[in-house]
């Protein structure tokens, strides 16, 4: 098989934690990787150190937080001249010391606006290639995107009151236009934790709409999934220095939900390309503590999640924020 000949993935986020292990994954399985990350040269960096080959890989950058920078980035990815058989949203922000609101250059809420809109239209873009693909290669095409357990309120993760759980309300802070003074989904004060738990429930929401929408008639796969507790990744650099020591601890020896980060991104591999993955519509999960051994499964998600009507509704509105509508 030549260069040419790989399938290929498009990884957000992959400069770095679970994103970067999983474009390495994917590139020893034999896919060429392309590699959409803030800061190329930290990317280039980073993908020599852990071994992913030049000849498997293209670096392109996208900030997911700004619009203006994700439709460049569909415009460099489709120079490449390579046909798009998965698309892997796995980039993040966290950011829970704010203070107040940090805005894009839209001026949309950042956690929002990167882990949900920059997503939302960067997948909308791509849809097109990925039903491209599924025609060519008989449905294989894919689009993957990273959960967390603490968006879903029917795990226990997800009911942590710390700042609170996920929930969008009714979208009154999108009908309300989502710019200052709005700074949250539900239209309630400012919690940045929240706002990031609150952008994920947004991803898993969207994944399951995207099923509704396109998968009968396309046979493209959508799924979301939870990898495991990944406690030192660059997700939590914005968090205290005393919780980026205890939080691993923590999950190590007494939640017992912590992966490494290259076994995380072998999971990830393993939901992108592996044939046991491709049911469209769920959630996989390899579940909150860790057991050896144990398979992936389908977990079930939150009635929030679940919701058909706040989808459409989440959906129409998201494409206004976009300018897709």
């Amino acid at each position: 098989m030549t260069n040419t000949d790989l399938p290929v993935v498009i990884v957000t986020g992959a400069s770095s934690g679970v994103g970067l292990h999983a474009a390495k994954s994917l590139a020893e399985r034999g896919w060429f990787v392309v590699m959409a990350c803030r800061d190329v040269a930290k990317a280039e960096r980073v993908a020599r150190e852990v071994g992913i080959p030049i000849e498997r890989r293209a670096i392109l950058e996208i900030d997911l937080g700004s619009q203006a920078s994700v439709r460049p980035f569909v415009e460099r990815f489709h120079a490449l001249g390579r046909p798009l058989q998965v698309l892997l949203n796995s980039a993040a922000v966290y950011l829970p010391r704010l203070k107040a609101p940090q805005r894009s250059p839209e001026g949309y809420e950042i956690s929002v606006a990167t882990n949900h809109f920059g997503h939302f239209l960067l997948s909308r873009l791509l849809l097109d290639d990925l039903k491209r693909a599924a025609a060519a290669t008989g449905s294989k095409a894919r689009l993957i995107t990273l959960g967390t357990v603490t968006a879903n309120s029917e795990e226990f993760g997800g009911k942590v009151p710390i700042p609170s759980p996920a929930n969008l309300g009714e979208l009154q802070g999108l009908d309300a236009g989502f710019k200052d003074p709005v700074a949250m989904i539900n239209g309630q004060p400012f919690k940045p934790g929240k706002a990031y738990k609150d952008s994920k429930l947004c991803n898993m929401i969207i994944s399951r709409e995207l099923h509704r929408r396109y998968h009968d008639d396309t046979g493209i796969v959508f799924s979301t999934l939870y990898p495991g507790c990944v406690a030192d990744t660059a997700l939590f650099r914005d968090t205290p220095k005393a919780f980026q020591t205890i939080f691993p601890w923590f999950q190590k020896n007494i939640a017992e939900g912590y992966v490494t980060q290259e076994r995380a991104g072998e999971r990830v591999a393993q939901v992108v390309a592996d044939e046991v993955f491709a049911q469209s519509g769920v959630h996989w999960s390899w579940g909150n503590r860790q057991k050896e051994g144990r398979e992936a499964f389908v977990q079930p998600l939150s009635a929030q999640a679940n919701d058909e009507a706040r989808a459409s509704r989440l959906w129409s509105l998201s494409e206004e924020f976009v300018g897709l509508a």
